[in-house]
């Protein structure tokens, strides 16, 4: 298989214990690194570029890591959800408006990349304050109108993550190869 499954059309089973949580929280550290690791060898050029997919022009691979970053105030807000023990998960924009008004092409990758990373082990600190009965409570995801605990909600992040990371090394493999 040569291409990135659409996100929206994923679907995801909570079958799992909530005693996963150290398996997902590794997943989720790890995460910049292998941004990094996927984008060093990438000039900037290849990262910025936007490929143009039926007639329609696409993030480039420097969009999607900027996507990643962008993310992060959404993922915390919904940890906070936990904490709060409320009924529902923060919405998301579905339109991804921040990331396609931000203009990552401009940033120097170097800076979004250290901007991930401190966004994301604020993540993974803020998690790591809960009581661990927050990893089994539920609350209902507003689009996919599933209830998730928050160990669900910290593994749909990892599986966000690698979708993206697929399609970065997708978009730097193909330009290159």
């Amino acid at each position: 298989m040569t291409s990135v499954p659409l996100w929206f059309e994923r679907k995801f089973h909570f079958s799992f214990p909530a005693e996963m949580y150290p398996n997902i929280r590794v997943r989720l550290m790890g995460t910049p690194a292998r941004l990094e690791e996927i984008t060093r060898k990438a000039g900037r050029e290849l990262l910025i570029r936007k490929p143009n997919e039926a007639g329609k022009e696409k993030w480039s691979a420097q969009e999607h890591a900027g996507h990643l970053l962008d993310l992060e105030p959404l993922w915390t807000a919904r940890v906070h959800d936990f904490a709060k023990r409320g009924s529902e998960l923060t919405v998301a924009d579905l339109t991804n408006r921040g990331t396609t008004e931000a203009n990552h092409n401009a940033t120097p990758i170097a800076q979004i990349l250290a901007d991930f990373r401190k966004a994301r082990m604020q993540l993974i600190d803020r998690a790591e304050e809960l009581d661990p009965a927050h990893f089994a409570q539920t609350l209902l995801h507003p689009r996919m109108k599933t209830p998730m605990r928050l160990v669900d909600h910290l593994f749909f992040i990892a599986e966000h993550d690698d979708h993206h990371l697929a399609r970065i090394w997708e978009l730097i493999g193909r330009a290159s190869g």
